[in-house]
């Protein structure tokens, strides 16, 4: 994982999948990136917490992957109190065990940002 001024990046092996993970902090959120073999914008949500639930759009909408989407985003910005914009490009559809794996590795990073 490197990190430079906030930025985190991480290769992740999963069921003979390659995804990179990106991450920019910022002082009111983060932008996340998760992304299968080349580093590509995806379909995109962002999610405000200011309040006990979160607003959620999405900018880009996803062919398959719109819950896992959208759970991420609300989750990093409900954890953060603040905004969270998440692309994610996938050429399949995630595995439940894939996607479960892929949240864990997004949030450690998070955390330990």
């Amino acid at each position: 994982m490197n990190s430079l001024n906030g930025f985190l990046n991480k290769i992740v092996k999963l069921e003979n999948r390659t995804f990179s993970l990106r991450t920019q902090k910022f002082e009111n959120g983060f932008f996340i990136s998760v992304s299968e073999d080349k580093d590509k914008i995806g379909s995109m949500t962002i999610s405000l917490a200011t309040g006990p639930t979160p607003t959620t759009t999405t900018i880009i909408p996803s062919k398959n992957e719109s819950l896992f989407l959208r759970l991420i985003s609300e989750r990093i910005s409900t954890k953060m109190k603040g905004i969270a914009l998440v692309s994610i490009f996938v050429k399949n559809e995630l595995e439940p065990s894939t996607a479960k794996a892929l949240m864990s590795e997004v949030m450690e990073m998070i955390e330990n940002e």
